[in-house]
């Protein structure tokens, strides 16, 4: 290999009086760093598909919302803002959008709380491999399929469930479905039960990654487990737990398989979150109009709720940095 190749390949080393020193400039590389136009090229199949499965069915929701939408070869009628007129006189939208908020506040609060605490009970524990598999079994069952399961769990007549609750004093004759005053706290444990174990999975990656030289610094100032892990461990995994709050927040507001498996929004509209009442109306009524309508609202509120958490549970530390560029 000449010298001339070298040099441009390396940094030139130059001797001065206090040793050597790489001089400022900056080798030639070998190989042309490719243009951004060949990354487009790459992403081009992945965002055509995306574009393909979201979309279209985005802007098909928007058509709906806007027509009387009829079955059958008869066109379309315009009708413009009526369908989200029609919603603001509809007392069972609004009970929905109640019944919804309940649900998703009382689901997060529980999931969060026990699964943030297994987490860090199984963290680094002499079983933590055998039981996180275990623990992460209920999240494997289809959700028709769980709501079927607790279903018969429930049952008056032969439900374990409900001859636990029964002997504690919890209930009555009926089962706890059957009780408009119960029925919604049913459906709640049975998403506690099955979605918990994905909190607990992604606080414990979390937990693997909190810097050990801050943990074992902050119990040599004496602090004690319990503040050991609001100090230090729960700052470091505020990205992990916005990840989980979100996929169970969006999760709240879209799944309705095993509340149709286990109560189908009865009794009496108990558990008529909203997702079931536009379930109802587009494929019950096939008034697909006003379920057009309905979609477009949960949607719009969803991402607005997202954005909220989003700032809410953003990381301290990034947020003290903001502030302080600001």
């Amino acid at each position: 290999m000449s010298g001339e190749n070298v040099s441009k390949r390396h940094p030139i080393f130059t001797a001065d009086a206090w040793g050597f020193r790489a001089s400022e400039q900056m080798p030639e590389t070998i190989n042309r760093s490719p243009s951004k136009l060949f990354y487009v090229y790459l992403m081009a199949p992945a965002i055509a598909l995306l574009a393909a499965i979201t979309i279209y069915p985005f802007l098909w929701l928007i058509y709906m919302s806007l027509h009387k939408v009829k079955l059958g070869p008869v066109d379309d009628k315009w009708v413009g803002l009526k369908n989200y007129a029609k919603l603001l006189s509809d007392a069972k939208y609004f009970e929905g959008w109640v019944l919804l908020g309940k649900y998703s506040s009382m689901c997060l609060t529980f999931e969060i709380i026990i699964g943030v605490t297994l987490a860090v009970i199984l963290n680094n524990s002499r079983f933590e491999k055998p039981l996180v598999t275990l623990f992460l079994m209920p999240m494997m069952v289809s959700p028709v399929v769980a709501g079927l399961l607790w279903f018969y769990l429930y049952n008056g007549t032969f439900g374990w469930y409900h001859w636990l609750f029964e002997s504690l004093g919890l209930l009555g004759g009926a089962s706890i479905l059957g009780r408009p005053e119960t029925a919604l706290y049913g459906i709640v444990i049975v998403d506690v039960w099955q979605w918990t174990p994905l909190i607990t999975l992604i606080t414990l990656a979390g937990l693997k990654r909190v810097p050990q030289d801050q943990l074992e610094a902050s119990m040599v100032d004496g602090s004690s487990p319990i503040r050991n892990f609001f100090s230090v461990s729960l700052p470091n995994i505020f990205p992990f737990l916005l990840i989980a709050i979100l996929l169970r927040f969006m999760d709240n507001f879209r799944f309705i398989d095993a509340i149709l498996a286990l109560t189908g929004g009865g009794p009496a509209d108990s558990t008529k979150l909203l997702p079931v009442y536009l379930f109802d109306v587009s494929f019950k009524f096939f008034k697909l109009g006003r379920g057009g309508a309905i979609a477009f609202s949960l949607l719009v509120v969803t991402i607005i709720l997202g954005l909220i958490l989003v700032r809410i549970f953003e990381d301290p530390a990034r947020k003290q940095a903001m502030s302080a560029q600001d």
